[in-house]
């Protein structure tokens, strides 16, 4: 089954000149990874000032894109401007800590400058963390305050919801500032060495989405804070292998099946420093993925998860009475994925909260005592976010895909009759920054043929600014390749239990005729994720390059991605790498059934999760595919950490066959076609071990494979001598045993 645009989505006029049919250029591949960036600038953390009086985001100079400053919109003045200059506050080199270096990584921030900002509640000042300390810019007197200046790193600073304090992580303590005095005092005492107080411990931060371990009460009274105890943790020896030299790091890893961090729950007064802990039982090994007040100071709520991660309570302490109650219960025969959807609304009216409970993502709207009022969203589709509330017009605002999976919109809902409504375009997808009164929301919306655009819009759609419009004029960098380039086709497969998997097949404007093409499979495979979208991508660019090599390259959802309901990620519970690899498969045989395809010449290619598909395919399928490139696999799960993997897999004492069927090293006697394996040698989340465990099996068996190792490189592989060699070898590598 076919799935056809809209005729819009297929071509893309280009405008005041620029080039035409005649004149494109085919893409270069050095090119795709230089600056200015192909798919042009847009503007990066975008963020409404809590008034609603301007946007706010992250742009690179002019003459070093990597180096932001921090931009605003003023809505008033309908005017971009420079609101601060990064070299206004700290110039030279950077210095961060260890902890912050491994923090960023994981969040995926790779620049210098202001990479991250917060504001005052009123809209009257910024703070910033830069190069270790703290500064804080008022407005109205367009000056930085610097409020720390010691040789200590300060991390994770946040303004207090009034706008008095700053609190931050200093030696893993937590601390807190006076703005107008400039006094510090200290709120926690025992922090270092295992001990970290308001940090968010490895697993929230790699594989939960928590980034920290601290939550100010809305008055500003009082901070909730994680003491997490590591002793229990093994502590391994990790390297990190760079071009001259090998640095080693004492790490405490909770590897699958093994201890984690013993976690509490505290909230500590800031007028006398005391410390209310909040019990949640007996058992210690358990998780706390979430910490949220309520609209009172009074109630905080904390969600408790079972190590198993097939339970999960939302709890709400009344910090007066110092009791707690269960407001409610999620079970899953599998697991539960984790979600930031609550919302409770002011006084004590209740709360929004997201379930999967009917097999797909929904909103629930409950009482203030947990007692189910009315489920505002149903159907064979899910919500990607709880965006905003407006309490006065009763209304909800949420993103999710219940129009296409392929596309994700802005819609909503009444908390009164549950009628919804979509407030974005069709035929695109669209990433959401909505006020929070939902008076108007930040649209940054693509699909495969239009690059990225940015614009304010009131909450009824109409645009109010162009943040970024990203026009393909005769100035921009994709403008002279554009016309070249061939949208995707979209289509369906059945999978075997019957569910509908979604395609996408990228192919020249023309075949040529009696031409057979070899193909790449561009795969990621894993849990949480999705790669077919109607929505442009810039690694796409590497896809349309392989296309104007020769190639067909096909990209296929399969079972226990995201998006799509739980029923569709569930088959991989208990064993990984097995109903994917079905899926792969089908799709190749799909391929096979074209008459353009080369079915002998089909190849495979992935990154992580989609690196271990690769293995996988190659070891288990090779009479599917010729080639196979793995970019940083996991070949073993018992070197992976404990909260993804035992979501998936369960605990290994309980399911040892499901470890090692989903491991590679079983199935590497059956490889016949061509391999390459690539890695980052300072990968702090996918160890290298992976691979030079898997180096030696195959050496050991006398295997021949492709190998390509990048010193200093971490997981993302970031950088553009890094990137541009890395996908020369890829291309090289199937040109040599494809063509």
């Amino acid at each position: 089954m076919q799935v056809k645009l809209p005729r819009f989505l297929l071509t893309l006029s280009l405008l005041l000149g620029g080039a035409g049919m005649a004149d494109a250029k085919q893409l270069e591949l050095e090119r795709l990874f230089a600056d200015p960036a192909l798919s042009g600038t847009t503007p990066r953390s975008l963020t409404m000032a809590p008034d609603g009086s301007r946007v706010t985001y992250l742009k690179g100079k002019a003459e070093d894109a990597n180096r932001l400053d921090l931009w605003q919109y003023h809505i008033k003045d309908g005017k971009h401007s420079l609101l601060v200059d990064a070299d206004s506050l700290v110039t030279g080199a950077e210095t961060l800590s260890d902890e912050e270096k491994a923090r960023r990584e994981r969040m995926r921030l790779f620049a210098s400058g202001i990479i991250s900002y917060s504001w005052s509640k009123n809209s009257d000042a910024l703070l910033f963390p830069l190069n270790g300390d703290l500064y804080y810019y008022e407005l109205a007197g367009k000056a930085a305050k610097k409020l720390t200046n010691t040789s200590e790193f300060e991390t994770d600073a946040t303004i207090s919801p009034n706008g008095r304090y700053v609190a931050f992580i200093r030696a893993q303590n937590l601390f807190v500032l006076d703005i107008a005095s400039g006094k510090e005092s200290q709120l926690t005492f025992d922090g270092g060495g295992e001990i970290k107080n308001g940090m968010a411990e490895f697993v929230a931060q790699e594989e939960m989405g928590r980034m920290t371990g601290y939550w100010w009460a809305p008055d500003d009274s009082k901070i909730a804070f994680t003491r997490t105890d590591e002793s229990a943790v093994a502590e391994v020896v990790r390297n990190e292998i760079y071009a001259d030299e090998i640095k080693l790091f004492n790490q405490r890893y909770p590897y699958t099946g093994t201890a984690n961090a013993k976690i509490q729950l505290g909230v500590v007064s800031l007028s006398d420093g005391s410390v209310q802990w909040i019990p949640h039982g007996d058992n210690e090994d358990i998780y706390l993925p979430r910490v949220e007040w309520s609209k009172s100071s009074r109630y905080l709520s904390y969600q408790w998860q079972s190590r198993n991660q097939q339970q999960l309570e939302l709890r709400l302490v009344d910090l007066n009475k110092n009791q707690q109650k269960v407001l409610l219960t999620e079970t899953s025969n599998t697991w539960l994925n984790l979600h930031d959807d609550l919302h409770f609304l002011s006084a004590e009216q209740g709360f929004i909260w997201a379930s999967e409970r009917s097999g797909y993502k929904h909103l629930y709207y409950y009482d203030f005592n947990g007692n189910l009022m009315r489920q505002l969203t149903s159907g064979d589709w899910v919500v990607d976010e709880l965006d905003a509330v407006n309490e006065k017009q009763g209304m909800v605002y949420f993103s999710g895909r219940k129009d296409t999976p392929l596309e994700r919109h802005l819609y909503q809902v009444s908390l009164k009759d549950g009628n919804i409504s979509r407030l974005t375009e069709a035929g695109f997808d669209h990433a959401l920054v909505v006020a929070k009164d939902g008076s108007s929301f930040i649209d940054s919306f693509s699909n495969v043929s239009t690059p990225n655009k940015v614009a304010l819009r009131a909450i009824d759609g109409k645009v109010l600014t162009w943040l970024e419009q990203n026009t393909l004029d005769n100035t921009h960098p994709l403008t002279a390749y554009h016309a070249e380039l061939n949208p995707p086709r979209f289509g369906t497969l059945q999978a075997e239990d019957g569910q509908t998997m979604h395609y996408r097949l990228f192919a020249p404007k023309t075949l040529t005729a009696g031409k057979q093409y070899p193909v790449i499979v561009s795969v990621y495979g894993g849990p949480h994720a999705q790669r077919v979208t109607n929505s442009w991508s810039a690694r796409d660019l590497y896809l349309h390059y392989l296309v104007q090599q020769g190639y067909l390259v096909f990209q296929l959802d399969n079972r226990g991605s995201y998006n799509r309901g739980k029923a569709f990620e569930d088959p991989i519970y208990k064993k990984l790498g097995e109903v994917e690899l079905q899926d792969q498969i089908r799709g190749v045989e799909y391929l096979r059934s074209l008459p353009y395809v080369a079915a002998d010449k089909i190849a495979i290619y992935g990154h992580s999760y989609g690196g271990y598909m690769a293995i996988m395919a190659m070891f288990k399928a090779s009479d599917y595919f010729a080639a196979g490139v793995s970019g940083a696999p996991v070949t073993d799960w018992a070197l992976y950490d404990t909260h993804y993997t035992e979501r998936y897999l369960g605990h290994p004492a309980e399911n040892a066959k499901g470890y090692t069927d989903s491991a590679v090293f079983p199935y590497a006697d059956g490889l016949k076609g061509r391999l390459l394996i690539y890695h980052g040698m300072a990968d702090d989340n996918v160890l290298f071990t992976h691979s030079t465990k898997l180096y030696k099996q195959l050496q050991d068996k006398g295997l021949m494979f492709d190998m390509m190792n990048y010193p200093g490189s971490k997981h993302s592989m970031f950088g553009q001598p890094v990137q541009t060699h890395l996908h020369k070898s890829i291309t090289q590598f199937f040109d040599r045993y494809l063509k």
